[in-house]
């Protein structure tokens, strides 16, 4: 079968029903226009899911006015600026979230005594301990002449003490002195930082 035949030029197939486009879409909701809405557009804060049908002139018209942020302040427009930085989710630091790193079975027991008493000895020294000292906070103290474990307090008094003894004023300009000034100096900056101090 040739389909450049002159057969098939003169087979006519008439449509039941008439295909061409109507215009019987949703009607543009600005007030007074008839148009078809061909567009969509938001319709604010809050009402994220919801949406207005405009015609193409209406919704330019509407997307030049429309601002997302109206009435809220510079603060709570900076706060939302930095949690869509996350899509919005709850984030916390690397190995402080909600998990923990081996699972607590205190709750379902040991039938098979798989992990033993000191297993479960090991995690509550773990949880009684608190939050482990890192190596920069460790030398920190060191450098304070601290041990890990000491009090806001501590760490204040014995910062204004080092500080008195090391000035340079107290020791004539000694360069010893000054170079221990500044290691006591960024050691508590540092502390300070970390939120021990």
């Amino acid at each position: 079968m040739k389909l450049n035949s002159p057969l098939f030029d003169r087979i006519r197939v008439k449509p039941d029903k008439d295909r061409r486009a109507k215009n019987d879409g949703p009607v543009c909701e600005w007030a007074g226009c008839k148009e078809k809405a061909s567009h969509r557009a938001p319709k604010g804060r809050g009402r994220e899911k919801e949406q207005w049908r405009f015609c193409l002139q209406h919704v330019r018209e509407y997307n030049q006015t429309y601002n997302f942020f109206a009435g809220m302040s510079d603060a709570a427009v900076m706060a939302y600026q930095k949690d869509a930085l996350t899509g919005h989710r709850p984030t916390w630091k690397m190995g402080t979230g909600k998990g923990k790193m081996r699972p607590d079975f205190s709750k379902f027991g040991d039938p098979f005594s798989l992990f033993g008493e000191g297993f479960r000895t090991e995690q509550k020294a773990q949880a009684e301990a608190g939050p482990p000292v890192r190596n920069a906070e460790r030398k920190a103290l060191e450098a304070l002449g601290l041990e890990p474990g000491v009090t806001k307090a501590q760490v204040k008094t014995r910062f204004k003490q080092l500080v008195k003894r090391h000035h340079p004023d107290a020791n004539g300009g000694d360069k010893r002195s000054e170079d221990k000034l500044r290691e006591i100096i960024q050691a508590y900056n540092y502390l300070k930082q970390a939120g021990l101090v």
